[in-house]
């Protein structure tokens, strides 16, 4: 790798607007491939539907478990030669295994590239290692936001490119993805500087805690950080009932068409990436990361509930700004824990979230389809309800919400954001994070 230029305020603001393209075409990275993965895969192996269908999940699974396990990998590996490297490397791998895989004449050489798709895609926990590296405490949630927007442009857009290059050809949307993923490497190669320096750097790789099951005991060593984190896991398994059942669900209660879940889907990605780009940034400064936490919960609670139980089209539809607004909870609690961690353990926390969120993956769709398919059929425990998987979901959130309620009332001064907090001057050194930070006194429980 060449040296790495330093974060100067100009370069500050062009390594942000990189980290942004790169978790945006990690997502784009899984969801390009969703409408045409799985016509693909019938090709491949003789026009069997049936057969394809099981293949389809064996990859969706694969891919969620290489991500459980690279994570915390890719995490250590950033902790100890720095974030630069270790993104650029996964993007140039995720560049040529997209080729691999628009190349691919046979069935387990795409599924081989599927595998190494999913480590490169890990990536996403060195963009927040390297967010939290740049950004003043009180900066990050608003910062974490906006990798959730980023998240959710490339949700929205993914499969929607997808199907859209599909129809020219079958393997174009690899193409398109490979183009993409060696254009932002370049792009990083001249443009992207490391934020982690030498002296902050760890002095080996602790591979006791670089894979998932290390990564827990790292999380133990921080009472709140471990609280929290099965908070951020609860919220991602909740937000697999949706992935697993929307369409089905949509379908069966109220009759709706590929054309408009394909506009409700939209108009959620379209307001969820609202929320976290705008409103976490806007209401951070009035209610801070506690209050904004629980707020995000409760709302979030209450769109799972009107999923579950709306009648009819107009109230499920009434649900989806509640759900949007639960995205108020993720940047802030992801914040609290960057301020708990030391700054030579910042990749591997975000590798050990990764690996919580993947393995909600692993297990969230066939949790939730299942509960779906039982809870539509004759053998319901009791009269059927279609929104059983939206009211697990809500369960979940209110267990995760009283968790939050506990562990951050014991936050301390330092984990509270001010409601008026100083801006710190870039001028001063390359690490905003590196600033000292004043704040307000530890926020009452409300």
């Amino acid at each position: 790798m060449p040296p790495s230029p330093s974060i100067h305020p100009p370069r500050h603001q062009a390594a942000l607007a990189f980290i942004f393209v790169t978790v945006m075409l990690d997502t784009l990275a899984f969801g390009i491939v969703i409408p045409v993965l799985p016509q693909l895969i019938v090709q491949l192996i003789g026009g069997s539907i049936a057969k394809a269908a099981v293949w389809v999940g064996a990859f969706g699974t694969l891919y969620m478990l290489m991500q459980f396990v690279f994570s915390p990998v890719q995490g250590a590996l950033s902790d100890r030669f720095g974030r630069r490297t270790v993104i650029l490397i996964s993007n140039l791998g995720l560049g040529i295994d997209f080729i691999v895989m628009a190349l691919a004449p046979v069935l387990w050489l795409l599924f081989i590239g599927r595998a190494i798709s999913g480590a490169s895609a890990a990536s996403f926990s060195t963009a927040n290692a390297y967010i939290a590296d740049i950004t003043a405490k009180e900066k990050r949630a608003a910062a974490f936001g906006m990798l959730g927007a980023a998240f959710g442009i490339g949700f929205i857009v993914g499969p929607a490119l997808g199907g859209l290059l599909g129809h020219f050809s079958i393997r174009l949307p690899f193409w398109v993805s490979a183009a993409l993923a060696l254009a932002n490497f370049c792009y990083g190669w001249f443009v992207l500087p490391e934020s982690l320096p030498k002296e902050r750097r760890s002095a080996r790789i602790d591979w006791r805690h670089a894979n998932p099951f290390g990564a827990v005991a790292l999380l133990r060593r921080y009472p709140q950080v471990f609280g929290l984190a099965v908070v951020f896991f609860l919220i991602s398994l909740a937000q697999f009932s949706l992935n697993s059942t929307y369409v089905l669900y949509t379908d069966y209660r109220y009759g709706w068409g590929p054309q408009t879940v394909g506009y409700t889907l939209a108009l959620v990605g379209l307001c969820s990436g609202l929320v976290q780009a705008v409103l976490v940034r806007r209401l951070m400064p009035a209610l801070g990361e506690r209050r904004l936490i629980l707020a995000g919960l409760v709302l979030c609670i209450g769109g799972y509930v009107l999923f579950g139980l709306a009648p009819t089209a107009w109230l499920f539809l009434l649900g989806i700004p509640f759900l949007c607004l639960g995205g108020l909870a993720g940047p802030p609690a992801q914040a609290l824990m960057t301020h708990q961690v030391d700054p030579h353990e910042q990749g591997r926390l975000q590798g050990a979230l990764t690996s919580l969120a993947s393995l909600a993956g692993i297990f969230g769709p066939a949790l939730f389809a299942n509960l779906f398919a039982l809870f539509i059929s004759d053998h319901a425990p009791a009269a059927k309800l279609p929104g059983a998987a939206f009211l697990l979901a809500a369960l979940l959130l209110g267990a995760a919400a009283l968790i939050a309620w506990r562990v951050t009332h014991r936050a301390s001064p330092a984990d509270v954001v001010d409601a008026n907090p100083v801006s710190p001057d870039l001028s001063y050194g390359p690490f905003a994070a590196d600033l000292p930070l004043s704040h307000s006194p530890p926020e009452q429980s409300p």
